[in-house]
């Protein structure tokens, strides 16, 4: 796995070829699970995928999980969540870069790209959305997961479009 700065990443999909253009994965990294959500094929639009168990023991069998999905869905890279308004060495910043230290061990994921995005309370905002909803608290934690997965990779998105545009609409000026 190589990281890469978000604006390269999104860039070097554009400059592909636009009927091969791949798609992202967004993953908001926790304690015990790891929401997963993808981008439709312009990507523009993020849609929850899954949950997958994040233990140390079951990380070889992740790594395949994400091996399978990067070739059915033609995935180009990861958009990791990540815990910018804290401090760098919070829990769960460290926490994220361990889970991204542990895949790229795994050597299964060679070649992959992935840059960090501002997880923003993603999950905090959907948990205070399904809090009326009063679901199953296994069932309500499984929706947080994605869909902050989801609020993440959408928030990514909306920046390097936006950017995109404002890259084309100079070069006509």
């Amino acid at each position: 796995m190589r990281y890469v700065k978000p604006l390269s990443l999104f860039q070097d999909l554009v400059r592909g070829n636009a009927l091969e253009r791949g798609r992202l994965l967004g993953l908001d990294v926790g304690d015990k699970y790891v929401g997963v959500a993808v981008s439709d094929i312009h990507n523009k639009i993020a849609s929850p995928l899954s949950v997958l168990l994040r233990k140390k023991s079951t990380l070889d069998m992740m790594a395949d999980d994400f091996q399978s999905l990067i070739s059915e869905l033609s995935l180009e890279g990861f958009i990791v969540g990540y815990p910018f308004d804290r401090q760098r060495g919070s829990p769960d910043a460290v926490q994220v870069k361990l889970f991204i230290d542990d895949l790229s061990a795994t050597r299964k994921l060679e070649g992959l790209k992935y840059t960090y995005w501002d997880e923003g309370f993603t999950s905090k905002n959907v948990e205070l959305l399904l809090r009326p909803l009063n679901l199953h608290p296994v069932t309500s934690k499984t929706i947080i997961d994605k869909f902050a997965a989801v609020g993440i990779l959408q928030g990514y998105l909306d920046y390097v479009n936006r950017k995109q545009k404002s890259v084309t609409a100079q070069d006509f000026d």
